[in-house]
């Protein structure tokens, strides 16, 4: 239930404390499962800074500015989640995700985020397709009006 987001969250931590992501500042980084528990809970990263310098000194910033570099997919189940996501780290970091043709991915991940109340129609399009897009370098085709 919450091996796979756990996982993720303890990836994106080392990625962010070992330097990785300090030592690649080009890197795009496309984090499964919303990015784990860490997003919604990076405060505490922050806090481990200020608490604990010696653990964060080779990052030459706060941990956070690292983590607003990092793309999460849209697979977080509850709309409320996914307008979190939106408002934190901004709707052009944010992919649609499925977990296809696992058991615990989204019924209709579509639905969701076309169902998801904070987001506008720029914001949808780009989740569901334009940020992929552009991260993978690929032109979109334009639709007629």
């Amino acid at each position: 239930m919450i091996g796979n987001p756990l996982d993720s969250t303890v990836a994106l931590h080392h990625l962010i404390f070992g330097g990785v992501l300090r030592d690649y500042p080009n890197l795009k980084l496309v984090v499964a499962h919303g990015g784990g528990f860490l997003p919604a809970y990076s405060g505490r990263i922050d806090h481990a800074a200020s608490a604990r310098p010696d653990c964060c000194e080779q990052l030459h910033r706060m941990p956070t500015t690292y983590l607003k570099r990092v793309y999460f997919d849209a697979l977080v189940y509850t709309h409320h989640q996914l307008d979190y996501l939106v408002d934190e780290y901004g709707a052009d970091h944010i992919l649609m995700g499925t977990d296809y043709p696992a058991d615990m991915g989204e019924v209709d991940p579509i639905g969701m985020i076309e169902g998801t109340p904070g987001l506008d129609d720029r914001e949808r399009r780009a989740i569901l397709g334009g940020n992929a897009a552009r991260l993978l370098n690929i032109e979109m085709p334009t639709i007629p009006t």
